[in-house]
């Protein structure tokens, strides 16, 4: 497999440069955030492609990951006014959003009674009234009625204001969440860490250094999480490898991340619909260049409702080795941003046959990737 890429990258012509970073990355060397730039500003999506593709093989060979899931959204009404979201709606407006009480979300819950779904995975917009106790609750009814089910549950944005509200510190909140029957964390409200940047996008909500403590305190709690970006608005190449930075020094010392999720930013139907988004090809660098420069990160994830189907399988190609899950029509947060997926929602055979379109072999695992079964049958063709 090394001679493979090495062969491969001779026909590239790479300059010499580029040629020290492509030779570090085979020999599993660390990048630096310069390097992490030049990937970047050089890069050119045929090597960057062979060299996270080579990273995401070595890692995971031909598999691909999903598993069956379901969102809850319990509001959209929010404090924050963060100018990217298309999703929320200020909560002196909330008569143009939802609130589901905890029966309503309950019977969403019901609804999946008997179907082998794994996770429910709950987020929404910062309520005043939706609180720590109303969400602990809720955890656990679910638990109590469906005790197997991974409940991941409440960004760091979400968790900092009903701790700060319920006067608990980030550990005595967590820990409460914990054993009311939260299994683990997403990665939401990362957005970018540079300070520069996220006073102009989102200003008033939980800032880097606090979201960093809310998931390194889950680690420490032996709460796992994902984390995120959001990235083609108004950030530098060298503001997304900070946010990256960060990520993996933090990963270094406690190990909880399962995997990372780049976030396209789309513009309809929010403060920042005279921003442009970004290319493809912009997409694919930031694919392939998270994969080389998070060596830590165990997983990548392509969140195909954000991306379509067409795109996330592409990168499958550009060292993505998960696809998140079914879903089943249960979110709005990206559909209502113009995502090409209005109606999120794919079957078990749709998702695998997606897989497999690409030659690699689908794999369902639960959400901390322990694998459930696998589909070996013969890739397809087009």
């Amino acid at each position: 497999m090394e001679t493979d890429i090495l062969a491969l990258l001779k026909t590239y012509h790479l300059p010499a440069s580029i040629e020290r970073i492509a030779y570090k990355v085979i020999a599993g060397e660390r990048l630096t955030p310069q390097e992490g730039i030049t990937l970047f500003e050089q890069g050119k999506i045929s090597w960057l492609g062979a060299l996270a593709n080579y990273v995401r093989e070595r890692m995971h060979g031909n598999d691909t990951f999903f598993n069956r899931n379901v969102h809850i959204e319990p509001t959209n009404v929010c404090v924050y006014s963060c100018k990217f979201c298309s999703y929320s709606r200020l909560y002196k407006h909330r008569e143009e959003g939802w609130e589901l009480s905890l029966d309503e979300m309950m019977d969403i819950v019901k609804r999946y009674d008997g179907q082998p779904i794994t996770e429910v995975h709950i987020v929404g917009g910062v309520h005043p009234k939706l609180d720590f106790y109303f969400f602990r609750e809720l955890l656990q009814r679910i638990k109590a009625h469906r005790p197997e089910i991974h409940i991941k549950a409440f960004t760091a944005v979400e968790l900092y204001y009903m701790f700060k509200k319920a006067r608990l510190s980030i550990e005595e909140g967590l820990s409460q969440l914990k054993e009311a029957g939260l299994n683990s964390l997403p990665g939401g409200g990362a957005e970018i860490f540079a300070p520069e940047i996220r006073n102009q996008i989102c200003a008033d909500k939980v800032d880097a250094e606090n979201w960093l403590k809310i998931h390194e305190t889950a680690h420490r709690l032996g709460i796992p999480s994902n984390a995120t970006m959001l990235y083609g608005h108004i950030e530098s190449y060298a503001h997304r490898i900070d946010h990256m930075e960060r990520l993996r020094q933090l990963q270094d010392q406690t190990g909880g991340f399962n995997c990372f999720i780049p976030l396209k930013f789309r513009n309809q139907n929010n403060d920042m619909s005279h921003v442009p988004e970004c290319s493809v090809v912009e997409d694919v660098k930031m694919y392939a260049v998270a994969r080389l420069y998070l060596d830590n990160f165990p997983h990548l994830k392509a969140y195909w409702p954000m991306l379509g189907r067409d795109m996330a399988q592409m990168m499958l190609s550009f060292g993505v080795d998960d696809l998140d899950g079914t879903i089943d029509d249960s979110t709005r947060i990206y559909s209502m941003a113009g995502a090409e997926e209005q109606h999120p929602a794919m079957t078990t055979e749709e998702i695998t046959s997606l897989i497999r379109k690409a030659h690699r072999i689908p794999v369902e695992r639960n959400s901390l990737y322990e694998v459930i079964s696998r589909f070996d049958e013969p890739v397809e063709t087009s």
